[in-house]
């Protein structure tokens, strides 16, 4: 505790150190919010669920990742954050950092609401820097007292050479509804900047059509400054071909192996479409669907373009139990491709190699009809690797569960991860409460493990004629 409390105090002296880059009120908030996660944090801590090698914040609430950029050396990484208590509120900016994708260095809280300007919560957006080198991040601002159905601002903070501290830009809100002339967006939140043939561009999700149902859209705006806190309406860029949609979060838009793919969160399974981007008319045509995540607990993903030209995504995983003093985390990163046929692909970064220890080689075993034994009881953090052979996968089931409470159980068919006749490879992560599991690295499905205890992996199948080759098993250690 006292180890906690002087690097609280090392945090604070830097934050009120930069207040003259703020505002005294802005220190205070931060200061106020980062004591109330430090007080929690012990608790949290101490809870053997709390995933140890996905992103979290110390202690209380964390949602929707924000913010992924690559920047001055850093991978950085914002989240949406309640400071005050471990469910939905109050809504913050936390902050982690990494130079390569393994171990993270929590940093103080970004950003805060502006009470003092009417701000209730600082909802998700994006980070990115403008033509003056200035780091910018863009954010829906939720004023106290109105609905953040009907009304809501685009606000932006400029932040310091290392992304450590945050000022409220002075032109803020830099997009407000008025851009929009007679036409009325709904629920419209959560920027997301995209630079394409020299011109910066940001999309919006929404609806325009709240009070019959909603007609779910990703709206396009351009920046007509080099400063960015200017933009120009550019239209709907998309409309969801499901009418039963009827509202979209969390739009990310971008280039990605000579197409474009968009991806939103329809209040339920992420989705990504594949396609074309016109620029010039501002369209956006797709021949490509499908799900980033088998499971609704993946959910508001946000992504970034490192130096090596990789396009990386974290999601928020939900669902957790209440009442435990920390509440949800992010997924592992996860490399996002398009082949040849415009299929999306993704599979966990590799550098997580770096948090493998304690190798298990498992061999080989063929699997009878019915269900099939395939780790035994096994650490707490685990990556689990193997090949499946297979003549018919229907009826395959990969089943996670705890002996000490074996009703907490979990599956992961094969119709979720497309597993075909064949060989097919299977990656599951277990990090206490959380797994993942991949399936030849294009399909992932996350879940939360309830209980506690050692899990088990189990195999079940309908009518055997399948094995499970080359398996291997790692203890995982701490990203932190």
């Amino acid at each position: 505790m006292q180890a906690n409390l002087l690097c609280l105090f090392a945090i604070l002296s830097l934050v009120f150190h930069t207040a003259g880059n703020t505002n005294e009120l802005a220190a205070e908030a931060i200061a106020k919010a980062m004591a109330s996660v430090e007080n929690a944090r012990a608790r949290a801590e101490a809870d053997p669920s709390k995933p140890v090698f996905h992103i979290t914040a110390p202690a209380n609430w964390i949602n929707d990742p924000n913010g992924a950029v690559f920047h001055g050396g850093y991978y950085h990484i914002f989240y949406q954050h309640n400071p005050y208590g471990d469910k939905w509120g109050h809504m913050h900016w936390g902050h982690v950092r990494s130079r390569d994708l393994v171990k993270w260095e929590r940093l103080p809280i970004a950003l805060w609401p502006s009470l003092e300007a009417g701000e209730e919560h600082v909802f998700s957006g994006c980070a990115t820097t403008n033509a003056l080198g200035q780091p910018l991040v863009f954010y829906t601002s939720i004023k106290k007292g109105k609905s953040a159905t009907d009304f809501a601002e685009q606000w932006a903070a400029i932040g310091d050479p290392g992304l450590i501290t945050w000022q409220k830009h002075p032109a803020n809100p830099v997009l407000a509804e008025t851009l929009h002339g007679s036409t009325k967006v709904y629920d419209w939140r959560d920027p997301f900047v995209f630079h394409h043939q020299g011109r910066t561009l940001m999309v919006l999700g929404g609806n325009l059509n709240r009070a019959k149902g909603g007609q779910a859209v990703v709206t396009l705006y351009e920046a007509t400054n080099q400063e960015l806190t200017k933009w120009k309406y550019q239209g709907v860029l998309f409309t969801h071909p499901d009418t039963k949609v009827n509202n979209i979060e969390c739009p990310n838009f971008f280039p990605l192996n000579g197409k474009f793919v968009l991806v939103v969160s329809p209040h339920g399974k992420v989705e990504y479409f594949v396609g074309d981007f016109d620029a010039r008319n501002h369209s956006f045509k797709w021949d490509k669907r499908g799900l980033i995540d088998g499971s609704s607990t993946y959910y508001a993903p946000n992504c970034m373009l490192d130096p090596q030209g990789r396009r990386i995504m974290w999601g928020w995983l939900r669902g957790f139990k209440e009442g435990l003093g920390w509440n949800g985390c992010l997924s592992l990163p996860r490399i996002l491709k398009i082949d040849a046929e415009g299929n999306l692909f993704q599979s966990p970064a590799p550098e997580l190699s770096n948090l493998r220890t304690n190798e298990m080689p498992l061999g080989e075993i063929p699997l009878e009809s019915g269900t099939n034994s395939v780790t035994g009881d096994t650490a707490h953090t685990i990556e689990f690797s193997a090949e499946l052979e297979c003549v018919n996968p229907k009826g395959f089931v990969l089943r996670v569960i705890r002996h000490a409470s074996p009703k907490d159980a979990i599956n992961f068919t094969a119709e979720e991860l497309e597993i075909t006749p064949g060989t097919n490879r299977l990656r599951a992560f277990v990090d206490r409460s959380v797994v993942e599991v991949f399936a030849n690295d294009r399909k992932c499905v996350s879940r939360i493990l309830p209980g506690f205890g050692a899990p088990e992996l189990l195999v079940i199948t309908r009518d055997g004629n399948a094995s499970l080759r080359n398996m291997v098993l790692w203890q995982m250690g701490s990203i932190w």
